[in-house]
Parts: C-alpha cells; sequence; structure tokens
C-alpha cells in the first residue's frame, strides 16, 4: 500500500503577521498528490493549520524556534477517510517571521497505515519532512517507519511512572471516550511539551483494544483546544483556562496531582500494569476471553504476573475466573489464587470477597483441595475477623486437610469465646455465621448452643420489612445443623405465646423449616395464622378455634396454646364481651388462668360501650370463674356491671343507690362505660312505674351527680319518649315524680326541670285534648285534686311557668 501525502506551507518571504502577539498563520498547499480529492483539501487546510503559543514573538532565537510545540495529529474527515499529519514551527531565514510547515498522508476510508500500524508510531518517522519537495505533484510514500529503539521503549516506562497519579483517571475517561455508541466528547491533556502528549497517547494505544487504539483521533498541539474536532487534545498550560463543557474531560498533567481514586477497574489496572513496567501485559491479555474494556482479563494477567493490584482489580479478576473456571491451567490459577491470597493485604472490600467466594465455589471439586486451601482460608478469617456477613462460605470438604486443621486451630478459640460473649444474639448475621464457621472448621459448640439459641432467637424477631438480609444464610444454617435448627425452632416456640404476632411476622419474613417431627404447637399455629384470619374474616372466634386446630394440641392439654391463638387473632384492638364469653365457654377457666388469658376477658367486660347487654354476664361468669385473680379495682368495676345485671334480673338487694355508691368508690378510677353501663340500669329500673318507690327516694335525694345524671340520660331514650305518648298513666307517674321532690337538692331540682320542660312537654303536645284529658285524670287518680290542678296550670302556662306556684300546689297535694 502506498500513502498519498501533501504539504501545506505558510506565506514565506515575511508575510507572516506583523504584531507582536500569535495570530493565525497564512498559508497555501504547496505539494499535493493528484489522488487526493479537492473536498479532502477544503477540510484538510484547518487541520494543518498553526498557531504560536500565546506571546510568541515574531522573530525568535533558533533555541526559541526549536523550543515551540509540534502538532502530529491523526483526524478523521467527514467522507471517513483519515489525515495523519505533523505541522512544525519554520521560517525561511534567522530574520524572517514564524511560520509553519504540515506534511500530511491521506489514508481512505476503511485503510491503515502499512504494517497495520497504529498511527502514533510514525509520530517520530523519519520520512516526515519540514520543507516542500521539488515537485508540486510529490509520489506516495510507501510507509511511515518508527524508530522502535529500546530506548524509546524505557523512556515510555519512565514517563508512565512520571504521570502515575494521572494515569487511570485519563484512561478511565478515553475508555468512556471509546464507548459502545462511538466516539463521544474530548479528552483534553494539559503538557507543557507536545512530545509529552505523544507520549500519552502512545501509553492510551497500548492499552487499548487494537480496534479501538486504530480509530483514536489526537492531536499532540491545538492553539484553541476548544475549536479542534479530535478525540484527544494536547493544551499548553496557558492554553487551558476556562476550558469546560458537556463531554470535555480536563487533566492538567503540570499540577497538582489529583485527589481520590477512580471506581474503574479496568482504568485502575490498566494504569497499575504501566506503573509496572510491564506494558507487554497488555498484549498478553488480549488474548484471554472478554468484552473490550473488561477489567477481568487484564487483572488475572497483572496478578498472575506479580503486578500488585488494588481491590477493584483483584475483584473483577477472580470474577472473571469465576465465570470461566477453565481458561486457565493449573499453573496459572495457583498464580492467581496466591496472588488474591497474598498475606499483608489489608484493603480487601466486600465486594472482593463476594468475588473470592464464588471463585472458590466454581474451582471447588475441579482444582485439588492444595491450590484452593488459601482461598478457602482467606474467606473463613475474614467471616471471623473481618465481621463480614455475606461472605460466601466454602464447603467442608475445603477443610478436611491439614490445611484445615491449620485454621480451625487458630480461629476456633476466637469463635468459641465470641460465642460465648453476652451481647451475641443481637447481631443475627454475625451469630449465624459465626455458627457455620464453627461446623466448617469442626469447632466443637454443644456447650454453648442452648445459650446461644436462648439469645439468637428473640434476636430474629426484630421488626422491619421484607426478608432480612441474614434469611438465606439462617436458612442454610438450620439445614446444615440439625440440632442448630432443633433448637432454635424449640426456642421460637416457646417464645410464641410471649409474642405471637412477633412470630407471625418472622415466619412471614423467613420460611422457617419446621415440617419435621417436632410438635411445635406454636410455631404451627403462627403459620397458619394469617390464611385462617384472612378466611374468617369477622368472625374472630371461630378464626380462634381455627388456629387451635391448627396447634394440634388441645387448650386442656397445652392451655398456652390458647394465649398465643388469642394473641394471634386479637393482635391490634380489643376482644369484644360477647367474643369473650364465648372464649370463655371454649376453653375452661383453668386453662384460661394458665394460659393468662383472662385478662384479656376482663378488659373485654371493662372495655365494652354501655349499650353491650353481654358486658355483665360476663362480669358475673368472670367473677365466679377467677375469684382469686381478679381483685382490687377492677373487682370493683366488674361487681358495677354485675350489680346491673342484678337490677335487671331483679335480684338486686334493696339499697340500690347506696350500693352502686360503694362499688363505684371500691372502682375508682373506674371506667366511664362501666359507670354508665350500671348507673345507667339503675335509672332505667326506676322509670318503670312498679318501681320500688323507696329506691327512688333514695336516688332523687341522694345528691349523687352520676346516679341523677344517669337518670336523665335514661329519661330522654326514645323508649320512654313513646311511653309518654302512648300511655297516660306512665305520662301522669313522670309528673308526679318530676314535681314531688321540690327540696330534693339543687342537682335534682335542676334535672327535674328540665325533664319537665325537653321531655315531658314535647310529648304531651303530640297528645289530642283527649289524651291531654286521660293524662290529667290519671294525675288525679294517683293523687289529690290539687296535683290535677297543678298539671292543669303547668300543661296551660306553657314553658317555664310551673314555678313557685306550682310547687306550692304540690306541696299541698303532698301534705295532703
Amino acid at each position: 500500500m502506498s500513502l498519498a501525502q501533501l504539504h501545506y506551507t505558510s506565506a514565506t518571504g515575511g508575510d507572516g503577521p506583523g504584531t507582536g502577539e500569535a495570530e493565525p498563520i497564512p498559508a497555501r498547499f504547496t505539494a499535493v498528490d493528484a489522488a487526493i480529492p479537492a473536498s479532502v483539501l477544503t477540510e484538510a487546510g484547518p487541520l494543518l493549520a498553526y498557531e504560536p503559543p500565546a506571546g510568541t514573538a515574531p522573530r525568535i532565537a533558533d533555541a526559541t524556534l526549536r523550543a515551540l510545540p509540534e502538532s502530529f495529529s491523526f483526524s478523521q474527515l467527514s467522507d471517513g477517510s483519515h489525515l495523519l499529519a505533523r505541522t512544525v514551527p519554520v521560517r525561511s531565514s534567522p530574520s524572517s517571521s514564524v511560520g509553519f510547515h504540515a506534511h500530511a498522508v491521506h489514508l481512505p476510508a476503511g485503510t491503515r497505515l502499512p504494517g497495520g500500524a497504529l498511527p502514533i508510531t510514525a509520530c517520530r518517522s523519519a520520512r516526515w519532512s519540514a520543507t516542500t519537495p521539488d515537485r508540486t505533484l510529490p509520489g506516495p510514500l510507501a510507509a511511515l517507519p518508527a524508530t522502535g529503539h529500546a530506548r524509546d521503549r524505557e523512556g515510555l516506562n519512565d514517563f508512565a511512572v512520571s504521570r502515575g497519579p494521572w494515569l487511570a483517571g485519563v484512561l478511565a475517561d478515553l475508555r468512556r471516550l471509546c464507548g459502545p455508541d462511538g466516539p463521544s466528547g474530548q479528552v483534553v491533556l494539559v503538557e507543557r511539551q507536545s512530545d509529552d502528549v505523544a507520549r500519552w497517547i502512545a501509553l492510551a494505544c497500548v492499552a487499548l483494544p487494537d480496534e479501538l487504539a486504530e480509530r483514536l483521533t489526537f492531536t499532540t498541539y491545538a492553539r484553541h483546544p476548544q475549536r479542534a474536532p479530535q478525540q484527544i487534545v494536547g493544551v499548553l498550560p496557558q492554553d487551558a483556562h476556562e476550558l469546560s463543557g458537556p463531554g470535555i474531560h480536563v487533566h492538567t498533567c503540570t499540577g497538582p496531582r489529583p485527589e481520590g481514586t477512580g471506581a474503574d477497574a479496568w482504568a485502575e489496572t490498566a494504569a497499575r500494569i504501566w506503573r509496572s513496567r510491564a506494558p507487554e501485559l497488555f498484549r498478553e491479555a488480549a488474548g484471554l476471553p472478554g468484552e473490550p474494556f473488561a477489567a477481568g482479563p487484564l487483572a488475572v494477567t497483572a496478578l498472575c504476573a506479580g503486578t500488585a493490584l488494588g481491590t477493584a482489580g483483584r475483584a473483577a479478576a477472580a470474577d472473571w475466573a469465576a465465570e470461566r473456571p477453565y481458561a486457565l491451567d493449573a499453573k496459572r490459577t495457583r498464580q492467581l489464587i496466591d496472588a488474591l491470597t497474598a498475606p499483608g493485604v489489608d484493603d480487601r472490600t466486600g465486594p472482593e470477597f463476594d468475588a473470592a467466594g464464588r471463585l472458590f465455589a466454581a474451582l471447588d471439586g475441579r482444582s485439588p483441595v492444595t491450590t484452593t486451601a488459601p482461598l478457602a482460608a482467606m474467606l473463613v478469617t475474614e467471616a471471623v475477623r473481618g465481621g463480614n456477613g455475606s461472605v460466601e462460605l466454602p464447603g467442608r470438604t475445603a477443610f478436611s486437610g491439614p490445611e484445615g486443621v491449620a485454621v480451625a486451630s487458630v480461629l476456633g478459640p476466637e469463635i468459641l469465646t465470641e460465642l460465648s460473649g453476652a451481647g451475641v444474639g443481637l447481631d443475627v448475621a454475625r451469630t449465624v455465621q459465626l455458627l457455620r464457621v464453627a461446623r466448617l472448621l469442626g469447632v466443637d459448640c454443644a456447650e454453648l448452643l442452648p445459650s446461644v439459641v436462648r439469645r439468637l432467637a428473640p434476636a430474629l424477631l426484630e421488626p422491619g420489612e421484607g426478608e432480612p438480609g441474614w434469611a438465606p444464610a439462617l436458612l442454610e444454617l438450620m439445614d446444615e445443623q440439625f440440632d442448630v435448627r432443633t433448637a432454635l425452632l424449640g426456642a421460637l416456640d416457646r417464645i410464641a405465646p410471649q409474642d405471637p404476632s412477633g412470630v407471625e411476622r418472622l415466619l412471614g419474613r423467613v420460611p422457617l423449616p419446621f415440617t419435621g417431627t417436632q410438635l411445635l404447637p406454636h410455631l404451627r399455629m403462627c403459620a397458619e395464622a394469617p390464611e385462617i384470619k384472612a378466611g374468617f374474616g369477622e368472625d374472630r372466634v371461630g378464626a380462634v378455634h381455627r388456629v387451635l386446630r391448627a396447634a394440634g394440641m388441645s387448650p386442656f392439654a397445652e392451655p398456652l396454646v390458647l394465649r398465643t391463638a388469642v394473641g394471634l387473632v386479637w393482635e391490634e384492638g380489643t376482644v369484644t364481651a360477647g367474643e369473650a364469653r364465648m372464649l370463655l365457654e371454649a376453653a375452661t377457666s383453668d386453662a384460661h388462668r394458665t394460659a393468662g388469658t383472662w385478662s384479656h376477658l376482663v378488659t373485654a367486660a371493662l372495655g365494652a360501650p354501655a349499650t353491650d347487654e353481654e358486658a355483665p354476664e360476663l362480669a358475673h361468669d368472670l367473677l365466679r370463674g377467677f375469684p382469686q385473680e381478679i381483685d382490687g379495682r377492677e373487682r370493683g368495676a366488674l361487681l358495677l356491671l354485675e350489680f346491673a345485671r342484678e337490677i335487671r334480673s331483679g335480684a338486686a338487694a334493696p339499697e340500690w343507690a347506696e350500693r352502686a355508691r360503694a362499688l363505684r368508690e371500691d372502682a375508682e378510677p373506674v371506667e366511664p362505660e362501666v359507670l354508665r353501663h350500671a348507673f345507667g340500669a339503675l335509672a332505667t329500673r326506676l322509670l318503670a312505674p312498679e318501681r320500688p318507690e323507696a329506691e327512688l327516694y333514695a336516688l332523687v335525694h341522694s345528691g349523687d351527680p352520676d346516679l341523677v345524671a344517669a337518670y336523665d340520660r335514661a329519661a330522654r331514650e326514645a323508649g320512654v319518649r313513646s311511653r309518654l305518648k302512648a300511655e297516660p298513666a306512665y305520662a301522669a307517674d313522670c309528673f308526679a315524680v318530676w314535681t314531688a321532690h321540690p327540696h330534693a337538692g339543687a342537682e335534682w331540682s335542676r334535672t327535674a326541670d328540665a325533664l319537665l320542660e325537653e321531655v315531658l312537654r314535647p310529648a304531651v303536645r303530640t297528645l289530642s285534648a283527649d289524651g291531654i284529658a286521660a293524662v290529667e285524670e290519671a294525675v288525679g287518680r294517683s293523687g289529690s285534686s290539687g296535683r290535677a290542678e297543678a298539671f292543669h296550670d303547668w300543661n296551660r302556662r306553657g314553658r317555664g311557668t310551673l314555678g313557685r306556684i306550682g310547687r306550692r300546689i304540690a306541696g299541698r297535694v303532698r301534705r295532703g
């Protein structure tokens, strides 16, 4: 293949810029191969033009001229072809202004340099000319051979070491530049010498895959980098100010060292290879399978060659080898493992250990135990000493030989010491990991197991959402160690009656295996409870019976299953009085007493609304069933409810008001609904015509605000209002009662006046004339004519007119 060439030269004879500042230098094509299209020349001019650095004088000394930067560039043209060129500053005589000469070769689309050489290799070729040839139609070049001296290769290594702090960052940006979506963005390298930029490009091209390196466009010097179309642009420090924009990555290699390290494993590994002066490893790594820029092949090659890598590189090597366990021969596999497990490395991270675990799993059974033993030892050591709960532990066979005995002798005492500590159990993942490692190493933990499980079981119930991170390791532990599974399930079963909801949530998050021969009645209830509760809906008592069936044991034989069932079904909310009565019937009081569920039943009775007619019956049953357990204030409150039951059934002994007040005193601070229930039952009974008059008199004259208020509430109920309208005798009776005790006290007087005006009067107003006459007649029959007159006067005068006259009339009636 031949290379069509062209020459582009600045104007001569003092036609350059005349000011002291650098300005664009006019130029023209002086020699062009006939094979080069005119369209190429149109694009080539701006690419080949040269502008000296800022501050360069028009006329300078020879030494200064030689120190000016050269521009070596490889540019892509719009038609897909490429232009490889060298532009150097020149002058025709010592008194002439600075000009330039560009010598370029044109590579049509799809072609490369002869022999497949990379463009950067031609940077120092002797074929580049700084003058125009004699002929305006120069012949094509056969090649642009590089020097290839060993001295140049060693110099590149020296340069890589000197630029060590910037290497990884530059290579990472170049990797992004050559991404799968095609070239994008620009990397700007700030150096004092254009030759150093060329060295950077050489470093990059050695590290990059060949197919990407040959397409990398660059220029070693640009006066205005923001105008340069190449991917890599060299810039002098004075021209690098305010370089910014999307996709522009600036690396100032003349300034302070960059802080921190990147997260690009390929770039970091490549940088370490260059700093180790081993660029031949790039070619060796290219022979291994993997995608372009995959860190794995490069990291494996480097580690096997003895090059130290960081944690990201080691993790990449382990992952690559784990995915291809047959890609390396036995020798290189051992070299890799030795490098991964080398002592003295203190920067290993969790991802690195995870990758090492995957590598061990891939090699286990394929490589000899002697090869994988260091890897297994490192993993269990990290599990014990590093506190890494996510390490993929090796199998037991990894420790069957003398290597395992050696590891156990070192780690065994540490494991036993930590498991015996009081704090173990609060960190579930840590405890599970230690127990698993103990089994792998054959460390005997039998004596410690009961105390460890006793602390571990409650820690499993810590609240959380979704499957906990320690769940897979716990399930593996229970699958591996039958004694641990038996002990742990037994401990959870004993905990369940105290925290059934917590155990239910645990089983919903972690599918513990308890399908064996252990009874575990409480765990079985907790496991089936969610489905049962969903199926029974509002029938919570039915759900309790079904949950008890899941236990496989009767509450008569094992009363604690009753506590677990009640706790599961009533995780939130209170048992109603009706439900409590059914629960009491479902099991004996002895079972409830042993299970401790009698307290739920008491709470149900005391928390029932005043309208719940089941509450007094439940209170009666509880007082009879648990006479020793219920005492103090709760007993007084239940007696109030039982008193209401006696009032309604007619079995209450005399002196109701006094007894109600005494029971209230014993129950203080009494629940408002309990008080409303008991006092309401008393008031309702005293609103009936067949009431004991002495009991009514005692309430009226008690002056007790609660009793009078209960009477007021009962008198305003719908049943009383309806009866007042339907039964003249009842209306007359209420009128007599509400006017008969003018001296009973202010509490009663206010209530009686309010009932007359707000309850009786609205009822009487709905009556016909005959109905009113019937009420007046009934009032007369119940007393004297004076009382009848009082009713007539009250009804005629309207609201608030009974007053003193009415009360005097009522007084005369009573005295008569």
